[in-house]
């Protein structure tokens, strides 16, 4: 307990770090992930083509590589200068948001091709399908496999540590700097992952399904 009280700066700067890092990454991811989603199920050949490339290349791509190009690569491109938060945020977002658009493309799959078809049938161009009839209700089936990407991006925040992002993942180094012992450190930062994932994720993800089973 007294690692964590001596040097409680330490913790809530870096998981107030994480907390930013995961926040805004699951917010573009989100909206990216839903855009390739939509990408992947398009009638037009050139945009399925695209999404799926996009897909396959960045999903096996290891976030640590991905990362790396922004911190060290894009500098190089003379490109706006991004600092390293920023650039740490982008790349999570590109590389969960395959994760994301897989997910999504999953709900988008068990809406009833019927509907589809009437929606056709009214005029509804692709667009206003999808958006309008089509993804309402793929969200509602996606809850679960939604939230453990997300769960999954928590965890992939602390690669950014080895990227001069100043997280939850640098708090073992800030510790050894400053002469503490490092096993009682980690895991403090294991429980406090844990408390954030079965004390807030959870009971969202909980929520979520439950109100939108309700409102079907």
């Amino acid at each position: 307990m007294n690692v964590l009280i001596d040097n409680r700066e330490v913790f809530l700067e870096g998981f107030k770090n994480t907390g930013i890092l995961f926040i805004f990454s699951a917010f573009f991811s989100l909206i990216l992930g839903t855009i390739v989603a939509g990408m992947r199920v398009s009638p037009a050949p050139a945009m399925r083509a695209a999404g799926t490339f996009y897909v396959n290349a960045v999903r096996n791509t290891p976030l640590t590589l991905i990362l790396a190009f922004f911190a060290l690569g894009y500098p190089k491109l003379g490109l706006p200068d991004i600092n390293f938060m920023n650039a740490a945020i982008i790349g999570l977002s590109l590389y969960t948001a395959t994760y994301v658009s897989e997910a999504i493309r999953s709900g988008i799959n068990t809406v009833s091709v019927g509907q589809s078809e009437a929606a056709r049938a009214i005029g509804l161009p692709f667009m206003q399908t999808l958006s309008l009839i089509v993804l309402p209700q793929a969200f509602r089936s996606v809850v679960p496999p939604l939230f453990s990407v997300f769960i999954a991006l928590l965890k992939n925040t602390t690669v950014a540590a080895g990227f001069s992002v100043i997280e939850a993942g640098s708090i073992r180094s800030t510790l050894s700097d400053l002469g503490e012992p490092l096993l009682p450190g980690l895991l403090w930062v294991a429980l406090i992952f844990v408390v954030l994932v079965l004390g807030i994720l959870s009971p969202l993800q909980r929520y979520l399904e439950k109100k939108w089973r309700v409102a079907r």
